[in-house]
């Protein structure tokens, strides 16, 4: 296990107080407006010249001016626990990666599952608005019914990990607005975990609604940990590179138990979609030696090596 230094709040994005981006948005402020069942919703409110009323508009930036060694505060907490879920011990994985000495203050909580159903996609077939959905309606400017409808039938998504609470909430359809994603990720050759904190905080702050951690050096389940306390957005992650990683950089030694033990140990983390890749027929993978490129996916490359 490598030192870790703790970030200090020199290190994040700005000391900023709550409501002020300092330097980054000269003119702006953060605000929160009113949606149902009494959701605050951020938003980046635009100061204008000419006596024109403030302009408000999509923030993603989280709350603002908190050490990152204390995580951002559980939004959704008590939606969360006012559903049908137990807290049990979280799978952690094998060394490296598995001291959580030197994780946030008080952090690593025990894990939440469901005892049913607690999906959004579940609310919504069933017919009720949750908070999030009235969320997400006061931020895209939709009637939350509307929401509830497109997920139901498939439309749209709510990435909404209940291990993580953390989460602003946001949706993903063709009737929403559109979504950009970030990639973040250390590697064996250089970063840290206060780098991919940093990184973290920057997306967000310039609009980011959505962060891949694509992590694949060491330490990558306690980095995660940290992205994930610090995240009011989406993570997303692949899970076969931390799987490659426990099995020292050797794709033939993958097994589908260490897979899946994987998604089940970054899911209690809170980790909110993955992208997995899907198995190659044997037949097609010599096609990939007349590419130009061969294989061009990280991903798609242990499968073939697998």
């Amino acid at each position: 296990m490598s030192k870790i230094t703790i970030p200090t709040p020199a290190q994040t994005v700005s000391d900023a107080a709550a409501g002020d981006y300092g330097d980054n948005f000269p003119g702006s402020t953060k605000a929160h407006v009113g949606g149902g069942d009494g959701v605050r919703v951020p938003v980046r409110r635009i100061a204008l010249s000419g006596g024109e009323p403030a302009l408000d508009v999509y923030d993603t930036s989280g709350p603002l001016g908190h050490d990152v060694r204390d995580g951002l505060p559980e939004l959704r907490r008590e939606w969360i626990r006012g559903r049908a879920v137990v807290e049990g011990e979280r799978r952690l994985p094998p060394a490296p990666g598995n001291d959580m000495r030197d994780a946030l203050k008080a952090r690593t909580r025990l894990a939440l599952r469901g005892t049913g159903p607690v999906t959004q996609l579940h609310f919504a077939r069933k017919g009720e608005i949750t908070p999030e959905m009235q969320f997400i309606a006061t931020r895209e400017g939709l009637a939350a019914d509307f929401v509830r409808d497109e997920v139901a039938r498939g439309r749209a998504i709510i990435p909404a990990n209940i291990n993580h609470p953390e989460l602003e909430p946001m949706i993903i359809g063709r009737n929403f607005l559109v979504k950009i994603n970030a990639n973040i990720g250390n590697s064996a050759v250089r970063s840290s975990i206060e780098d991919e904190v940093e990184k973290l905080r920057w997306a967000t702050l310039w609009g980011a609604d959505t962060a891949m951690d694509l992590s694949t050096g060491r330490d990558i389940h306690e980095t995660r940990e940290w992205i994930m306390r610090n995240s009011p957005v989406p993570i997303g992650t692949v899970p076969i590179y931390q799987a490659l990683e426990k099995v020292g950089g050797r794709p033939e030694e993958l097994t589908w138990d260490i897979y899946r033990d994987t998604l089940i140990e970054q899911a209690e983390q809170g980790v909110d979609y993955f992208t997995v890749h899907a198995g190659v027929l044997l037949r097609y993978v010599p096609m990939t030696a007349r590419r130009l490129t061969g294989i061009v996916s990280r991903g798609g490359s242990i499968i073939a090596k697998w």
